[in-house]
This record gives C-alpha cells, structure tokens and sequence, in this order.
C-alpha cells in the first residue's frame, strides 16, 4: 500500500489521489499565466486596455499572485485547505466572469484580484511539494501539466474561442475552467503538517533561506526580461511577427518536455549541475538573438531555451531547502519565482529604445550571471560548513 502513497518529508503520506487534486488546484491557478499574451491582445483590440495598460495589467496580476503567495506561506500549519480550495475556485470564477464587464482601470483592480485569488490557490500546491521527499519530482509533474493544460487553453482560445466570441469568451473559458476546479478541491487534503521552527525562531526563514529566495528571484528575472521582447528581437533580427509567434508555439511545446524530463531526473541530477546547464544554453540562446539569425535558427534557439527554462523550475525548490532545510524558504519560492517574472519585464522596460531593444539581452546576461553567483555561493558554503567538524 505504502507505493500509492505520496510519502512527506513533513506530515504524514498522502494519497495519489490527494497528491493529483493538489497538483490541479495549482494547474487552475496558473492556467491564465500561458494565455495572458493572446487575452491582453484581444483586449487592447476591442479598446479596452491601451498599449500600456497591457503591461500594466500583466504586472499587476502577477505582483498580486506572487505576494499573495508569499504572505500564505508564513502559514506554518495550514489547516481547512480544502475549503480554502473550494472557496477560491468559485471565487477566481467570479472574478474571471465579472471581468467580461469591465475596461481600463477597473479591470486591472479585477486582474489584481484575480492575482490574489490565483496565488491562494498556488500556495496549496506549493505547500504539499515543499513537504515532499523529493520535490523536484512533483514540482517536475507540476510544471509539465500545468504547461500542458495551458498549451491546450491557448490553441483553443487563438483557433476558436477568441476569434469568434472576443476576449469575454476567453474570460467566460477561465471561468469554466476555474470552476471545474472545484472538482480537485473537494478532494485535496484538508490540512498539512507545520514546518518545523526552532526555540525562538518565528516563521520567516532563516538569513540562507532569505538569500536563496533572492538568487531564485533574479536568476528567474533574467528570462523573463528577454523573453518578454521576444517579438521586437525578432523583428531587428529582419525576421516577421508570424516567427516570433511560431516560436512562443514551440517554446510551450518544449516546456513540456522539459518539464518531463525533470520529473524523469529527480533524485537523479542535483540541482547546481541543472544551474549551470541552463545558464549555458540561455547565454548560448541570447548570443543567437543579439546577432541575425535566420527563422528556424530563431524558432529552435527559443524552443531550446523553453526546454531548458522549465527544466531548471523544478530544481529551484531543493535548491531553496539546501539553503534552508527548514523548508521554510520552500514555501516561499513559488512568490519569488512569480516576482522574478515580474520584475524581468520592468527592469526591461528601462534598457530598451524605441528602435533597438538589444539592451534587454545585456541586462538578461547580469541578472543570470548576478543569480548564479548566489547560488554558487549559497551551495559551497553549505559544503564547506558540512565538511567541517
């Protein structure tokens, strides 16, 4: 009996079947995150956001998750999760209908609250894989489904829904969508374990843990930075708006393969080796998008770098939980992870002009190099503390 159980490093087992609802509670909250490009269009189409109103918008939903996250997990014994779940997702679909309403500011206030809802929701996946005895393996199954779902939703809102219905009928999707969440709620758990806390620690992590939040945050900052201009390199590249876009396709297609392959290597690789790996292919990536390369030289760079992105997401919460074996930390990386995408496009936004948007690749390569250090620093420090008597 003990194979079908999900065995915690905090707390006891869970079921498979606790374990999946808990992964889908998550997948509903971030299923906006992988169409939010092609809503914020049809928005801006039908004049109800302006062109800056996108990024405003965008920022502010993920700012909202991501805080609302991190302030869920100084939780250190989450109790009546499931409710919480329940209520959440009717929530988050009501907020997603009442958005079909809405334009400009309000709707930004909406998207904010929708951000706030969404990360309640995370920090219920997130506070089971932190627990976990490996958590790479379920943060992998997690990326890998939640980029699936969101790969899936995307297809069906650029073919169908959004031409025919506008962006109402992409909100009235995410609605159905959150809905059907419901479903998982009912049969996640009803609590988790407290983490546990020294004599006369509070619940924040510790300084390592602190400095490992930080490190994952900028690390994470630095593709967010590039990728967001993804369309404006590739147009000084004197490629078209149809290779950009062919090359967001592919780049989703390969988040699930790397997602897979990360669950099918946890336990396996440690998580520096995954580090420096992806450093390597994204500096590799950037190099090719600073030059002129031709469409599929450009579609297979970024498909590479999607790959390897999400290869690496799962490796950031062990990475957390050598810094802070607490795993207080833990509980806090899937905010830092949503701030880093946040604040990637804002530094950005600060290092382009009207014509040449190349700054942005300098700024990714001292964001990464600024992240790897850290961590670098973080993981041979604790050896060398290890070694000692």
């Amino acid at each position: 009996m003990s194979d079908h159980l999900v065995h915690e490093a905090v707390g006891p087992s869970l079921t498979g079947r606790e374990a999946a609802a808990t992964l889908a509670v998550g997948v509903n909250s971030l299923l906006v995150l992988g169409i939010l490009p092609g809503l914020l269009g049809a928005l801006a189409d039908e004049h109800r956001l302006t062109a800056s109103g996108i990024g405003l918008t965008a920022t502010t939903e993920a700012l909202c998750m991501g805080l609302c996250t991190g302030a869920m997990g100084l939780i250190r014994w989450p109790d009546r999760v499931r409710l919480i779940a329940v209520a959440a997702s009717v929530g988050l679909a009501a907020v997603d209908l009442i958005s079909t309403t809405a334009a400009d500011l309000p709707l930004m206030a909406l998207r904010g609250l929708a951000g706030a809802v969404e990360g309640v929701l995370l920090w219920i996946t997130v506070s089971m894989i932190a627990r976990t005895v490996t958590p790479e393996r379920w943060a992998g199954a997690f990326f890998t489904t939640q980029t699936l779902a969101q790969l899936l939703l995307a297809i069906a809102l650029a073919a169908f829904i959004i031409p025919r219905f506008g962006a109402n009928g992409a909100f009235a999707a995410l609605a159905l969508s959150s809905l059907l969440g419901v479903v998982p709620a009912l049969m996640s758990p009803q609590g988790f374990a407290p983490l546990p806390t020294g004599p006369g620690e509070s619940e924040a992590p510790p300084p390592r843990g602190w400095i490992a939040l930080a490190a994952t945050l900028v690390f994470v900052s630095a593709a967010g930075a590039v990728g967001v201009y993804l369309q404006p390199l590739a147009q000084e590249a004197g490629l078209d708006a149809g290779v950009a876009r062919t090359a967001l396709w592919t780049s989703l297609a390969a988040q699930v393969a790397g997602g897979a392959l990360a669950t099918a290597l946890a336990g396996r690789v440690r998580y520096f080796t995954v580090f420096i790996m992806t450093s390597v292919v994204y500096l590799a990536v950037w190099v090719i998008f600073g030059g002129h390369p031709g469409a599929w030289l450009f579609i297979g760079a970024n498909a590479l770098a999607g790959l390897f992105g999400l290869f690496l997401g799962p490796f950031l919460v062990p990475f957390t939980i050598d810094a802070d074996p607490s795993r207080r930390a833990a509980m806090q990386s899937g905010a830092a992870q949503l701030l880093g995408g946040a604040l990637g496009p804002l530094l950005a936004s600060q290092v382009v002009g009207e014509r040449d948007v190349h700054g942005v690749l300098w700024l990714g390569v001292g964001l990464m190099l600024t992240g790897l250090v850290a961590v670098a620093g973080l993981r041979f420090t604790a050896r060398r503390d290890t070694l000692q008597p």
